[in-house]
């Protein structure tokens, strides 16, 4: 079962300052310290949320938090900024009301990190889904965009919002995010140029400079050294606990998520490095003929680099920056500017390029962030604005603050009192006028159209003449002297004449929140907020892409004579626009209190929380909360949890709720003042009756503790015995088994000792009777034995005596045999070695014979006769030899065997010749037609490419397949195949160089023996036929690429649109078939091979250079075409390995 706990119970201090007492602003201030000091940062004012900055993690926001608060009412659960969130977003998402959270407090107090925890808790209740995750993602990331650009470090707070922004969240009828869109207030521009001593400018300066790659930097033309840029203070540059680097990382990471192209990323850095380059431009004076000082540039380095970031030409920034050009009706007056006003419009370009960038950047963000679909929408809108500041020195930034922190307590008011109203009249109760402290008249006199502190400062800044802040002092103390919430020293009122606490150049305002002084320096300039009409134009002028966004006014077209309206009234209008939208949400208030100002956790300063309770107005909202009934709660968790004080109710009330809590409250004696009925919820007055119910459920819960204990403890016991009983039981039954197991074990024990004797004897005497049978059986055995054995003796002695007579006869036999032989032998070989005596002694005589009959021709032809025996006894040796070493028959072998003589070299040469052609015969006789007409093309792509491409010795090896896409087995070319009648000898996909871009795309290359096609690779329609005859050349390069030109005969219908440009792989194959296929053609002249690294390629009525050259290992594997200018195309080769 689920238990729920409530906001009363385990308290620490009150939960809700509603139910605070007694109520002053001592017991306030103690309550939120007693709060603090337990982790306990959310205070309750009825359903406004006082959130305490920790200035630590606390483990109060992980995914189990916000389940527990999810879909749960908003007191049923401990105070947490998670219920006020979870109640609006259910408020939204079940009765279709529109929702504002208005998240106030100064500088420090945590409005930021609040605002991020109200949208992750909704972006984590609500619905799932691909498209929902993205919009959830987007909207999140949001944030470190804008925090980079808008927040700065300031001595109150690390990471303090400089700007004021409202965000709306649009849902679906599901509850599900669709987008938002985001609306600034006020950016802090004056930071950009000058920054008080310990604070830093905007982040992104720094997160630029520090996470930034090396190369982006030198694009940017920047340097990692701060001290390197004047618009940089340099004692704060650094803060501890900010890494601006991963800062930087997270910034562009986000970026890319919200929706930003890389392109307008990089627009962007460049118009921030173009601030910090004019914070650098210094001017010095020079003197003219008229005796009027001019501003002159002192070193043009930064002026040159920021012209080159953006595009403007220095001479028109430099003269901008030197001259002012005053339009009057249709006269122009140029005059020039002195150092300070020099500095004053390079001062003011920098904020104003500055803010407007922030407001470009919010507008891109609700571009890529807006809902798409056109439907009615829910929304839910977040406010975090600037608290009110009470300062020091307080000028025009606070003078505006504090009006827009009038007009949200003025609201905060009205719809609280609205709401309590509202609820009155809904639940049946009579409502009473509450009195509180309407602060209209203040805000009146700050807005009024007419006498109005804005209105007269309008007037002044737009009145000719001499302005100053003087005369705008002046102006208020006429006007406004008599008004009981404007106080100054030269007032008409005498009362403030001997104040010295009030300076001569301020005046005071007595503000809700208490009283400000505001000193007057200042108060013109920052409403004009003027820039020179030449800064914009010089801007206009720029060639980056945001300029002219950015500074529309510098058009010179449009140019408009009328004044710009000042900052005042843009604020005063844009806070209008916020309050209308405020009045029709129903609002939620989260209001950040700053418990120290050292950043540091465990710290309470009593006079800081004063300070700030009493300018939030808390304790006018309690005193408003108060004013009716105090607390309000429903009958049934209002019975739920009091039941047990009546014993009509305890412990189940069976009837209508709201007749329980009558029953309830009659018999606890609580009077009928101190409590109203309502339809469905029960109203108390005073929280001192509230307390005492409480402290009887207290005692009440005390009482019940006990009599729970006592029961529980009797059933323990008795629980307790009946299990030893049971177990005595159980433990009594297992024994006698145990008992019965161990005798009736020890009889069957003694009957097996028994049965295995008795067995054993039996055993025993039949073992017996089997062994004297077997014995007699073997005694027979081996007597039979024996006998068989003498017997077989007797006759094997018989058989090896027979044996041996045999083997001697054998034996002589051989013997004899042998004699015969060896006598045999000897005289064959007497015989032969006679024979042999008589043909030597022959030989002899018949050559004693030649040599008497042939002595006289001896000596004169014997030379002769024996040289021509030698080398016919060589060459027939020679010739034999050729029978063992000749080669293989493959065409290819190059072996031979070795020369032996140098008088047979020309045989051994012809020889060599002669058997290389036999064998090719023969190889040849193998070939089929189609092999045969193969190798005539090979041999003529030799002809035409050996030595001249670098491309054709790595095609030797690759086959001629000819058709590469199976034209006629594919269905895909049916339709192409049936175009194209005569037969196809080859078909390839190329690349048609396009001349505009040098990118090639796919076309389909069909030869025939008439023409070639060039058709469209997807489709399959023809582009392009060309007949043979009115192609005239192709040109190559010598290099190892695969682009060709086909070039075609000037004056032909072919040629209209000019030469073809192509690329393939096959380009040894494609040009060879062209080459033969027009040389065998009757009526056609024989196509000529152009190769060179450069060539002219026709393109309509241009010619186009081709180059070739040879690129690095940069340009990859593949040939890359490049268009250089109109008449030259570059082809980058890559070298050869």
């Amino acid at each position: 079962m689920e238990v729920k706990t409530s906001l009363l119970d385990n308290m620490i201090g009150v939960g809700d300052m509603v139910l605070l007492e007694p109520l002053n602003e001592d017991s306030f201030i103690e309550n939120l310290r007693k709060r603090f000091d337990h982790n306990e940062i959310y205070t309750y004012i009825g359903s406004v949320v006082i959130s305490m900055n920790p200035y630590r993690s606390l483990p109060i926001f992980t995914p189990e938090k916000v389940e527990e608060y999810r879909n749960r009412n908003f007191y049923e659960l401990s105070p947490h900024i998670y219920a006020l969130a979870d109640e609006a977003y259910r408020s939204l998402r079940d009765q279709d009301k529109d929702q504002c959270i208005l998240i106030t407090g100064e500088s420090g107090a945590g409005k930021t990190e609040a605002s991020k925890l109200v949208m992750s808790y909704v972006a984590a209740v609500c619905g799932k889904g691909q498209e929902v995750n993205k919009v959830k993602e987007q909207l999140l990331q949001s944030n470190p965009v804008l925090e980079a650009f808008g927040n700065a470090k300031t001595v109150r707070n690390d990471n303090s919002s400089r700007f004021g922004k409202y965000m709306d969240i649009e849902f679906d009828f599901k509850g599900d995010p669709l987008g938002g869109v985001i609306s600034n207030y006020l950016l802090e521009k004056s930071r950009v140029c000058k920054q008080p001593r310990g604070e830093r400018n905007f982040h992104i300066f720094y997160q630029l400079l520090s996470g930034a790659s090396g190369d982006t930097l030198t694009k940017l033309k920047l340097d990692r050294d701060f001290s390197k840029y004047n618009y940089l203070s340099l004692d704060s540059a650094t803060v501890n606990g900010l890494d601006d680097a991963a800062s930087f990382r997270t910034v562009r990471n986000a970026m890319q998520i919200v929706g930003f192209m890389e392109d307008e990323v990089q627009l962007v850095l460049e118009l921030v490095a173009a601030v910090l380059k004019l914070g650098n431009i210094e001017f010095k004076p020079e003197s003219r003929v008229n005796g009027f000082d001019e501003s002159r540039v002192k070193d043009k380095n930064d002026l040159k680099e920021m012209c080159e970031l953006l595009g403007i030409e220095q001479s028109v920034l430099e003269r901008a920056f030197s001259y002012r050009t005053v339009e009057a009706k249709m006269e122009k007056v140029s005059t020039t500017l002195n150092v300070a006003q020099a500095y004053y419009a390079r001062d003011a370009l920098a904020k104003n390029l500055y803010s407007r960038l922030f407001s470009w950047l919010v507008t891109r963000i609700n571009e890529s962030i807006k809902a798409q679909a056109k439907t009615r929408h829910k929304v839910m809108g977040v406010l975090d604005i600037y608290g009110f500041e009470i300062f020091e020195d307080n000028s025009f930034e606070q003078f505006i603050i504090n009006y827009c922190n009038e007009k949200l307590q003025q609201i905060f008011i009205e719809l609280t009192l609205r709401e309590e109203q509202e609820e009155y009249v809904r639940e049946g109760i009579e409502w009473t006028n509450i009195e509180y402290f309407n602060n209209a008249v203040i805000c009146d006199l700050i807005e009024n159209n007419q006498n109005g502190i804005l209105a007269m400062l309008d007037e002044e800044c737009l009145r000719p003449g001499t302005v100053t802040d003087d005369t705008f002092l002046d102006k208020l103390n006429t006007i406004c002297a008599e008004h009981q919430h404007f106080e100054s020293r030269l007032s008409k009122n005498s009362k403030f004449l001997t104040d010295h606490s009030l300076p001569h150049s301020c005046f005071r305002i007595q503000h809700y929140a208490g009283k400000v002084l505001y000193r007057v320096e200042g108060f013109v300039d920052k409403n004009n907020d003027l820039l020179y009409r030449d800064l914009s134009q010089a801007m206009y002028k720029a060639t980056h892409s945001l300029m002219r966004q950015l500074f529309p006014e510098g058009n010179p077209a449009k140019v408009n004579l009328k004044r710009p309206p000042t900052a005042g009234f843009q604020f005063k209008a844009s806070v209008g626009g916020l309050m209308k939208n405020l009045q029709t949400k129903n609002p939620n208030y989260i209001r950040c209190i700053k418990p120290n100002d050292k950043k540091a956790a465990h710290i309470f300063t009593d006079s800081l929380v004063c300070h700030q309770v009493r300018y939030l107005g808390l304790m006018e909202n309690v005193r408003v909360r108060r004013a009716g009934y105090a607390f309000r709660q429903p009958y049934e968790p209002c019975l739920e949890r009091y039941k047990m004080l009546c014993k009509q109710t305890w412990p189940h009330w069976r009837g209508p709720a709201r007749d329980g809590v009558e029953v309830l409250l009659t018999d606890c004696s609580v009077p009928a003042e101190e409590f109203a009925y309502g339809r469905s919820k029960i109203f108390i007055r005073n929280p001192r009756t509230l307390f005492t119910l409480e402290e009887r459920r207290r005692a009440c819960l005390e009482d019940l503790a006990t009599l729970i204990q006592k029961i529980y403890r009797g059933w323990k016991c008795r629980t307790h015995f009946l299990l030893l009983k049971k177990s005595q039981v159980v433990v009594a039954a297992w024994y006698r088994r145990y008992a019965q197991q161990k005798k009736y074990e020890k009889i069957k024990s003694a009957t097996l000792v028994m049965q295995s004797f008795t067995r054993g004897w039996k055993a025993r005497k039949i073992l017996r009777q089997l062994k004297y049978e077997k014995r007699c059986k073997e005694a027979v055995t081996t007597i039979a034995a024996y006998w068989h054995g003498t017997q077989a003796r007797m006759e094997l002695r018989r058989l090896k005596t027979e044996a041996r007579n045999k083997r001697a006869v054998f034996v002589i036999w051989a013997y004899w045999q042998g004699t015969k032989a060896r006598r045999e032998l000897r005289c064959l070989k007497e015989e032969a070695r006679r024979k042999h005596a008589v043909a030597v002694i022959w030989a002899y005589w018949r050559g004693l014979q030649v040599r008497r009959e042939y002595r006289k021709f001896f000596r004169a032809n014997a030379g002769k006769k024996i040289y021509c025996f030698i080398i016919q006894r060589i060459m027939q040796k020679y010739f034999l030899g050729l029978k063992t070493t000749v080669p293989s028959l493959s065409p290819i072998d190059n072996t031979w065997s070795a020369q032996p003589y140098s008088f047979l070299e020309g045989a051994h040469t012809e020889l060599r010749r002669i058997f290389h052609l036999w064998r090719c015969k023969k190889h040849r006789g193998q070939f089929t037609e189609e092999k045969k007409a193969v190798y005539e093309e090979k041999l003529e792509a030799s002809e035409i490419f050996k030595d001249k491409k670098a491309l054709y010795p790595s095609s030797v090896s690759q086959p001629f397949k000819g058709d590469y896409l199976e034209i006629h087995k594919n269905p895909k070319y049916q339709k192409l195949n049936s175009a194209v009648e005569e037969k196809v000898l080859l078909a390839d996909v190329v690349n048609k160089i396009n001349r505009a871009n040098g990118k090639g795309s796919p076309r389909l290359f069909l030869l025939t023996k008439s023409n070639f096609v060039l058709a469209d690779q997807k489709t399959g329609q023809v582009k392009a036929s060309v007949p043979l005859p009115d192609l005239t050349s192709v040109s190559v390069s010598t290099q190892s690429d695969g682009f060709f030109a086909l070039k075609l005969k000037e004056g032909s219908a072919s040629a209209a649109k000019g030469d073809f440009l192509l690329s393939s792989e096959h380009l040894i194959e494609i040009i060879t078939k062209l080459h033969r296929t027009g040389t065998t053609a009757a009526d056609k002249d024989q196509i000529n091979i152009d190769i060179s690294d450069e060539f002219l390629v026709q393109f309509k009525q241009d010619k186009v250079c081709v180059k070739f050259i040879q690129g690095g290992p940069k340009n990859g594997t593949s040939a890359a075409c490049k268009r250089k200018n109109n008449r030259l195309l570059e082809v980058s080769v890559p070298s050869s390995p």
